[in-house]
C-alpha cells in the first residue's frame, strides 16, 4: 500500500519536473552557474527528490533523518538507486524550495464550491523557556498569542472548501492579526460565495471589503454584541467550522508540519510546503473519519 503511495506520487510529481526543468532552461536562466544553483546537478533528479520530500509526512517518521537513513536508505533503496547521501540531501534541499511552492499553489489545490472556511493556526519553532537563546529565527519569527495561549513562531492561514481541500494558505509572523488585510486579500483571491470563520474574524471593515468581493463572511457572534438574524442554512454550516480545526490538526500531528528541530529557514518551509503537498495525496475521507472521531463524534454532512 505504501509502495503503490509513493510511486503514485513520483508519478504525478515527475509530470511536473518535466514541464518546470524544460521552462527554466529556457526561459528563466541563461548563466550555467545561476543555472547549477537553481536546480543542482546532482545524481538524483528532481522529481525524486522532491517525492522523498513529499513521501515523508506519509512514512510515520518523526524525525527526517531516520526516515532517510533507515527508510529511504534501506527499505526504499530499490526505488532510488542513485541515492545521495543524507549531509548532500539536506545541503541541496533548498533548491526544491521554488518548485515545491509551484507544484502546491497551482496543482495541488481544490476549487471553490461556494462554501468556505478559513482559520490560522501558530507554528511554534521552539519552546517558550528557549525564546531568549533561540538562533535559527531570530529576527524572523515573533510570538504571538492564540486561543491556546502565547508560542514563538509562525502562523499558518487557511483555507479549505466543504470537500476538505485546501483552497488557499500564506504563512507571517506568529503577531500578525488573522484579519489583517493583506492576508485576507491574498486567501480570497480565488474565492466567491460565503466564508465561515470564528469569532476571531469579526470586522465591520473586514466584512464590507470581503462582500465587495461577492463574498459574505458569516461567524457567530460575542456575548457583548446584538444579537442579528441568520439563515437557517447558515447557523448549520457554522456548526461544522470545526473540520478546518481537524485540517490544522492532522497537518501538524500526521503531515508533521511544526516542529522544534530545524536548522535551516529555508528547509523549513521546504517542510512546510512538502506536507501540504503531502495532503493532496490523503484521501478527504479520512479527514473526515478524523474529525467525527476526536472532534465532537459528529458527522459531516453538506
Amino acid at each position: 500500500m505504501q509502495e503503490e503511495l509513493l510511486i503514485k506520487i513520483f508519478c504525478d510529481v515527475d509530470e511536473f519536473c518535466k514541464v518546470y526543468e524544460d521552462y527554466s532552461e529556457r526561459y528563466l536562466l541563461t548563466d550555467d552557474i545561476a543555472k547549477n544553483q537553481l536546480i543542482p546537478k546532482t545524481a538524483m533528479s528532481l522529481s525524486e527528490m522532491m517525492t522523498i520530500a513529499i513521501y515523508f509526512h506519509h512514512s510515520g517518521y518523526r524525525c527526517f533523518k531516520w526516515y532517510y537513513l533507515k527508510h529511504i536508505n534501506k527499505a526504499l533503496s530499490a526505488y532510488f538507486p542513485k541515492i545521495l547521501s543524507y549531509n548532500r540531501f539536506v545541503e541541496i534541499m533548498p533548491s526544491m524550495l521554488a518548485p515545491l511552492i509551484l507544484y502546491t499553489t497551482k496543482f495541488k489545490v481544490g476549487k471553490c464550491t461556494g462554501i468556505s472556511f478559513i482559520d490560522s493556526t501558530p507554528l511554534k519553532v521552539c519552546h517558550q523557556r528557549r525564546i531568549y537563546f533561540h538562533k535559527v529565527f531570530e529576527g524572523i519569527a515573533e510570538r504571538g498569542k492564540s486561543s491556546t495561549g502565547w508560542f514563538y513562531g509562525f502562523k499558518l492561514h487557511l483555507v479549505i472548501n466543504d470537500k476538505g481541500e485546501l483552497l488557499s494558505f500564506c504563512l507571517t509572523a506568529g503577531n500578525v492579526d488573522d484579519r489583517n488585510p493583506d492576508v485576507i486579500d491574498k486567501l480570497s483571491r480565488e474565492l466567491f460565495g460565503k466564508l465561515f470563520a470564528d469569532r476571531g474574524y469579526i470586522s465591520a471593515k473586514l466584512f464590507e471589503n470581503l462582500f465587495s468581493k461577492s463574498i459574505t463572511l458569516v461567524t457567530r457572534i460575542k456575548k457583548n454584541m446584538k444579537n442579528k438574524l441568520m439563515d437557517t442554512m447558515d447557523k448549520i454550516i457554522l456548526r461544522k467550522r470545526a473540520v478546518i480545526e481537524s485540517v490544522n490538526d492532522f497537518l501538524k500531528n500526521i503531515c508533521q508540519i511544526e516542529h522544534t528541530r530545524h536548522r535551516s529557514v529555508n528547509n523549513f518551509v521546504v517542510n512546510l510546503i512538502s506536507g501540504l503537498a503531502a495532503y493532496h495525496f490523503i484521501p478527504k475521507e479520512a479527514i473526515f473519519t478524523y474529525h467525527s472521531k476526536y472532534c465532537f463524534n459528529c458527522t459531516i454532512i453538506f
